[in-house]
């Protein structure tokens, strides 16, 4: 008897346990199932709708939506009470892209600009306030920059950072500054003087580390561009002052546009000119996939605006 009421309480436990995973897994499936009905309307459901639409109880959606919205996956605009994709699902299916796609193609054009201007080249991307290094081709030189893809920095201190930032419209670029804990009369950071650098950087069409991030090193950088003008990532070559002289830099800016002119056209990405033409007129192919729309920001002679 006393067995039996054993297992009598074991098959119960099992039962529940199984009864909580497949709830679990039903509740996965719905949010799933949510995120991708609002991935097929660009401009947002109102909660009703998207309930009507994944076949589920209003509040059931609502109690999801919630639940994703914690945690960037949908966002919600209370003046219009639409609900659409959060920034979080575009980090996540971008990691495809970028481990299947960019990374590695993009390592093929950094390393014929590492032998070009013989410095190491450096992929990275901003993620909020900072610049993450996604991927470098090291220079031959013994004296040659360094950095662990992976690692960060603030985007204000590096030239990847600072062409970012002057590739980004007005009111990204204002989200970016009241990431800084500091109220806007003691920013010592986003001063005048270094927005007036963003916009010499706009009119180069590159931007420069001259030993901010490094004593003794110094980095020239170029933007990378998504399908709709916004600055995806950016490519930069760094180097010791002793060869990346300021006679070199005008140079060196040309050699970084010039390959993400290359690049904008293999991944067929959209220059900023060209975000109003139809998408064929940029003679690439994939234009209207959003994992393979990566450009990168150049034009071929300094002058050229960024944005």
């Amino acid at each position: 008897m006393k067995s039996d009421a054993t297992s009598k309480k074991n098959l119960d436990q099992l039962t529940n346990e199984s009864a909580g995973r497949s709830s679990q897994v039903q509740s996965l499936t719905r949010a799933l199932t949510i995120l991708t009905k609002l991935s097929e309307h660009d401009g947002g459901l109102i909660l009703t709708v998207l309930a009507n639409l994944c076949a589920l109880p209003t509040s059931t959606t609502h109690r999801l939506l919630t639940t994703l919205e914690n945690n960037r996956f949908v966002r919600f605009d209370r003046t219009s009470n639409l609900w659409s994709v959060g920034v979080q699902s575009f980090v996540v299916g971008n990691a495809f892209a970028r481990s299947r796609n960019f990374i590695p193609l993009a390592k093929t054009f950094m390393r014929h600009l590492m032998e070009e201007a013989g410095e190491t080249v450096n992929l990275a991307a901003q993620d909020q306030d900072e610049i993450v290094y996604l991927a470098q081709v090291e220079s031959r030189e013994i004296m040659r920059a360094s950095v662990r893809p992976g690692s960060r920095v603030p985007l204000h201190c590096s030239a990847v950072g600072k062409a970012i930032l002057a590739g980004m419209d007005d009111i990204d670029r204002n989200l970016i500054i009241q990431l800084q804990q500091v109220t806007p009369d003691k920013n010592h950071i986003f001063t005048p003087e270094f927005m007036k650098s963003l916009k010499d950087t706009q009119l180069l069409g590159y931007a420069l580390d001259d030993e901010e991030q490094s004593i003794g090193m110094r980095c020239v950088a170029s933007i990378v561009y998504d399908e709709n003008s916004g600055p995806l990532a950016a490519i930069s070559i760094s180097g010791p002052t002793a060869r990346i002289t300021k006679a070199r830099i005008p140079n060196l800016g040309r050699l970084v546009q010039k390959t993400c002119k290359d690049i904008t056209a293999e991944f067929g990405g959209r220059f900023p000119l060209d975000i109003n033409r139809p998408l064929h007129a940029t003679g690439t192919k994939n234009a209207s996939s959003l994992n393979n729309a990566l450009q990168l920001i150049a034009g071929s002679t300094k002058g050229k605006p960024l944005n």
